[in-house]
């Protein structure tokens, strides 16, 4: 079957399923386990309705299960053994985890995302806030927001491609394709610079590629943000004689610090999690490797299961605790 078919198809059924779920469900409920008839018609009403709304969150808890808790547990089994052939596991305790903090390759991952850590969302963050304040303030703003948001709707893997072009290293006797080589040719440069073997700094042309594109992410969110800030506290302000930098960091900012906070961690867990860019453009050699990159060493080319769940599990200690504080921020917010 046609893979486009085959998604219409698999859509269809979902929706068909859940239709017939809730219909068939509340039919079984109301008519055979608690008629709404007989001398006990009132009761069976009550506990028809305290029953009924377990029924629409029980997909939910059920999706949940399948494909949140029980791969978590399972790739919690999975750090704990060690794969023997024949597809047999033998349980190892805490062997993998001693192994891979051995590592020297699990220590460049860890440096790395702690360094991505602190550029990314800081330099995504500031940026989308300086375009969201910058765009509102001219005519065609909406046009540069558009421009600037544009990067979204690339996917990581195509993303990495353009950036790989731009640091694209050609010999000196050949046109450089690549923008940053062209320019320091064109500006007297002696040879074209392979940008991306760099040590240290190839971390840096990296978190590039990412900061481009969370930055219209970033902007768009602070935008609306700024723009439901009460005009009356900004012209108050300005009768007071603040100046725009003072407008800006002293009355702006503080009214949209928790919708700062907000971005901040959300692109603070898109670096947790980054791999596509990583592996499209330097596939973690000359000290670009990341945990997810490390991860997907370790199951899929070293085929060792225990050691990359393992890395899998840190990963995840890693995100947990800043989508818990995201959840209840949100929470707070509401409230």
């Amino acid at each position: 079957m046609h893979p486009a078919l085959l998604g219409v198809f698999t859509i269809a059924i979902g929706v068909v399923g859940c239709v017939s779920y809730f219909y068939l469900s509340n039919v079984f409920l109301d008519k055979v386990l608690f008629p709404a008839s007989g001398p006990k018609a009132g009761r069976n009403i009550n506990m028809a309705n305290q029953i009924r709304p377990w029924l629409f969150l029980f997909p939910a808890f059920f999706a949940l299960t399948l494909y949140l808790a029980y791969p978590v547990f399972e790739t919690l089994r999975l750090s704990l053994t060690d794969r023997l052939p024949g597809n047999r596991y033998e349980f190892v305790g805490l062997d993998n985890y001693r192994q891979m903090f051995a590592e020297t390759k699990f220590w460049e991952s860890m440096r790395n995302n702690m360094l991505w850590l602190l550029v990314v969302p800081a330099a995504s963050t500031g940026f989308g806030l300086l375009a969201a304040q910058l765009t509102d303030r001219i005519k065609w703003g909406n046009i540069a927001k558009s421009l600037i948001f544009m990067p979204m709707a690339i996917s990581l893997v195509g993303a990495a491609v353009i950036w790989k072009l731009v640091y694209d290293t050609r010999p000196i006797e050949q046109d450089q394709i690549g923008v940053l080589n062209a320019l320091y040719i064109f500006f007297g440069g002696d040879a074209p610079i392979t940008w991306l073997t760099l040590p240290f700094w190839n971390n840096f042309f990296l978190m590039a590629v990412l900061i481009w594109i969370q930055t219209g992410f970033a902007m768009v969110i602070l935008s609306a943000a700024l723009r439901g800030i009460p005009e009356e506290t900004i012209e108050a302000s300005i009768i007071d004689g603040a100046g725009p930098f003072q407008v800006f960091f002293k009355i702006k900012v503080p009214q949209i610090k928790n919708t700062i906070v907000v971005v901040w961690t959300t692109i603070t867990i898109a670096v947790l999690k980054v791999f596509d860019i990583v592996f499209a453009m330097t596939n973690g050699q000359w000290e670009t490797q990341v945990l997810a990159n490390y991860m997907f060493d370790k199951l899929f080319r070293a085929n060792d299961w225990g050691m990359g769940s393992a890395s899998a599990m840190i990963i995840m200690l890693l995100v947990t605790p800043i989508l818990v504080w995201n959840v209840r921020n949100a929470r707070n917010e509401m409230r």
